[in-house]
């Protein structure tokens, strides 16, 4: 016997952001799909079907109906990049960064990462757990309906497992929807200080290896986790980068990379060249390493988020990234440090200020091309028939007051995998 599984509709919003299509490159960036007084059908799960309320009123009239009259309706905000996961805080150094010093001179004093990583090797699984599970409330109710987040505060095997475990845990508790990132190459341990590339080799010889082994015996359901590195100076070099990203990509992980937050490296065209799904940060790009993100499927994830919290003037030049014909998306790079921000409002807020994104176009980096930054684009961040039912209700009438508006909630409702959150 099938199960009929209830139809729900959503119906009377004033537009509804279809954002169909697939991913927007380059200067296409921006096209909604508007749908003015249109409607959208869930069954189950999945969208069913998108259209004006008329017909999908008449279609479905045993439907059982929300009401979105005056409002917004459109894909859930999908955050490619965030370090979600950690224990304690770092609000000494904000107070230090404005004295003064700079993000590189906290690191190299003990502070900056190496100051979570102490915290978060000293938590246990469930003192991650208890932490976390507010920011990925917070960030749900603020729209964020799929989010990628990063291991990277133990820096030992055993620390970055027990982070990886808490996302999965997360994952399953819901409703906020996690990818896991590998990313023990976030910062040289105080134990390899006077050896990095010794770290290096043990991330590629054992950690990457035995982290294969163990997801195929406890997670052989599920993709594996992408692999991340910061590229970096005080961090990770090319040369290193590199390493690790082609172990990986031979251990069949998916690949992201941080690049160009202080320097040019070289990181956002080894990420191109390796294919890797994302390259982040990307405030200090070459015109050479915009070129080939540009003849590249590999998505550049914008952190304006960042910059801002650094109190920092430069920011992703998202005009040649388009002008390369790239594939911009935004991410809000929550992490204790530099970026405490569960929002991709106000990170959509901070694209169109600072980077000179319009409304439109900022909406669809938070949504189609963010999901294109996870593998995820044939699965969430649009509204078409046959994807994941997930969907914001906005309480305003018109999209352009995402960006237009920041410091407050415009989310009146979250739709989750079909089912309604009130916020």
């Amino acid at each position: 016997m099938i199960e009929n599984k209830k139809i729900l509709l959503i119906y009377n919003a004033s537009q509804v952001l279809t954002l169909r299509g697939g991913l927007q490159r380059g200067w296409k960036l921006g096209k909604l799909g508007i749908i003015p007084n249109g409607a959208v059908a869930v069954e189950g799960e999945t969208i069913l079907a998108v259209g004006d309320s008329q017909s999908l009123l008449a279609n479905y009239p045993d439907a059982e109906k929300l009401d979105a009259v005056q409002q917004v309706v459109m894909p859930g905000f999908v955050d490619p990049h965030t370090h979600l996961i950690w224990a304690g805080d770092r609000a000494a150094e904000f107070t230090m960064r404005l004295q003064g010093k700079t993000y590189m001179e906290i690191l190299a004093a003990g502070g900056g990462i190496l100051s979570t990583v102490n915290a978060t090797r000293a938590a246990s699984v469930e003192e991650l757990l208890h932490q976390t599970r507010q920011r990925a409330l917070t960030s749900f109710y603020h729209g964020t309906t799929t989010a990628e987040v990063k291991t990277g505060y133990g820096l030992t095997f055993d620390s970055e497992m027990d982070q990886l475990k808490a996302i999965l845990a997360l994952d399953i508790e819901g409703p906020l929807q996690l990818v896991p990132t590998f990313l023990a190459a976030h910062a040289v341990p105080p134990e390899f200080k006077h050896n990095p590339q010794a770290y290096v080799d043990l991330i590629c010889n054992e950690m990457l290896p035995e982290l294969a082994q163990w997801w195929k015996n406890n997670q052989p359901q599920n993709s594996l986790p992408f692999v991340d590195v910061f590229c970096e100076d005080g961090a990770f070099d090319l040369a290193q980068s590199r390493q690790i990203l082609e172990k990986a990509r031979k251990l069949g992980f998916p690949l992201k990379i941080h690049a160009d937050e202080f320097k040019n490296l070289g990181g956002a065209a080894l990420a191109a060249e390796l294919g890797a799904a994302s390259a982040d940060h990307l405030v200090k790009t070459s015109s050479a390493d915009i070129r080939a993100l540009g003849q590249s499927d590999t998505v550049a994830v914008s952190l304006p988020g960042t910059p801002f919290g650094l109190d920092e003037d430069e920011f992703t030049p998202a005009k040649d990234i388009l002008d390369a014909g790239g594939i911009l998306a935004l991410a809000t790079d929550i992490n204790p440090g530099t970026s405490w921000c569960e929002s991709m409002q106000f990170i959509l807020a901070l694209a169109c200020r600072k980077i000179g994104l319009t409304p439109a176009q900022a909406i669809a980096a938070a949504t189609i091309n963010a999901a294109a930054a996870l593998n995820l684009a044939n699965q969430v961040g649009s509204l078409e028939p046959g994807k994941q039912a997930d969907l914001l209700i906005l309480n305003v009438d018109d999209y352009q007051h995402l960006g237009y508006r920041f410091g407050i909630n415009l989310v009146s409702k979250v739709i989750k995998r079909g089912r309604v959150y009130p916020v």
